[in-house]
């Protein structure tokens, strides 16, 4: 259900301060520091953003797909790695959860998660197991009332301050009919983290390996049947892509802004750059690109909560906007020059930062065989 227009504009104003006022002065210390002060982290509990797609009867704000999207079009104006904080809980670390897990299950985690005492992952991803997610090799062995599970997870986001993971785990055949998938707390025994990962950009938002050494997870804890997992993994996946798309959004807006200011204000050859034809060609280029990507995630949005399956159109609007907004940020540090390539200007960090959105929740590549077999599929 949605929320009253004017429930929701205060939340979206609130947000918008929040981001002005609190967060882009601390882009820079986070940079530097890999990691989010903590005053900042309880002010994003009190707002509720750890609950925001997590329903209302669970603690959370239960927002509608088009509502979260709307929101994540202002987290954007930011460095991402403030959203990484809570950027789990609110997808791939819960939707598994609420799309198929027991009311026991969802009584027992879901206010917890939406009130930001439990920080969820998503443990998929292994060495061998990348965009071939249905190749797992972490196995979880019945025995009587438990599974023992055994594995390594790679890249895995928010695991060392996790509390709780989704972990795809083979239980079956070769395949995706062979996965299931588990919630695992982190405190159990044979759970061990890895060293946060050097990484390009994001810091802040820390990877990891996720070790499980004979985890003994009570059968109670499978979320659905058994041979589910991949399923479910791929309609966490559908939702969790149209919540990065409207971030890739948000970053590009962000960019232009920022672009636009500058041009107006550097001058060369006695008037400022704005003026020069060459510079309103990046600008109309990068605008263009973000209103047309702007409007699929919203369009994709409104699908979606009209109940529609979505996974070509949001495999589309991943696609499309994770591109988009790598070329947006490559024109911003053209249109800068040598001052884009400077830390102080923050360009180059975004730079870095838009690099992985390529890359994680599917590759780009992974994204058009989606679009081209469901295109092939529905007869174009």
């Amino acid at each position: 259900m949605s929320l009253d227009p004017d429930t929701f504009g205060q939340l979206t104003d609130t947000i918008r301060r929040f981001v002005d006022e609190r967060l882009r002065p601390l882009e820079g210390l986070v940079e530097e520091q890999h990691g989010v002060p903590a005053e900042i982290v309880a002010e994003m509990r009190d707002m509720g953003l750890f609950g925001l797609s997590i329903p209302e009867e669970y603690g959370g704000l239960g927002l509608t797909m088009s509502e979260e999207v709307r929101v994540v079009l202002e987290l954007g104006r930011t460095t991402p790695a403030f959203r990484s904080v809570f950027g789990t809980n609110v997808g791939i670390g819960s939707q598994a959860l609420v799309m198929s897990g027991t009311l026991e299950q969802k009584d027992h985690w879901l206010p917890r998660i939406a009130n930001g005492e439990i920080i969820t992952s998503f443990a998929l991803t292994e060495a061998e197991a990348g965009s071939d997610s249905a190749s797992v090799r972490t196995r979880a062995v019945r025995d009587g009332e438990d599974y023992i599970v055994t594995g390594t997870k790679r890249y895995i986001t928010n695991a060392d301050k996790a509390s709780l993971f989704t972990v795809m785990a083979r239980t079956g055949e070769a395949g995706s009919r062979g996965v299931s998938a588990f919630l695992v707390p982190a405190d159990l025994p044979g759970v061990s983290i890895g060293t946060p990962e050097r990484k390009m950009g994001q810091q802040g938002a820390n990877v990891c390996d996720v070790n499980f050494d004979e985890v003994r997870v009570p059968s109670v804890n499978r979320l659905g049947a058994e041979g589910e997992g991949f399923k479910i993994a791929m309609r966490v996946l559908d939702r969790g892509r149209l919540h990065i798309s409207a971030l890739c959004v948000g970053i590009a807006e962000r960019l232009i802004r920022d672009c636009v200011g500058y041009a107006k204000e550097r001058k060369q050859f006695g008037q400022p750059i704005a003026e020069f034809q060459l510079i309103k060609a990046m600008i109309a280029d990068s605008k263009t690109e973000a209103m047309a990507a702007r409007a699929l995630v919203l369009e994709v949005a409104a699908q979606k909560d009209a109940g529609e399956a979505t996974p070509m159109e949001a495999a589309a609007a991943k696609y499309y906007a994770s591109e988009m907004v790598g070329r947006v940020a490559d024109r911003a540090v053209q249109l800068f020059g040598g001052a884009g390539y400077i830390a102080d200007y923050g360009i180059e960090r975004l730079y870095r930062d838009v690099r992985l959105f390529r890359i994680y929740e599917g590759t780009s590549q992974i994204q058009q065989l989606i679009i081209a077999n469901e295109t092939l599929k529905r007869g174009g």
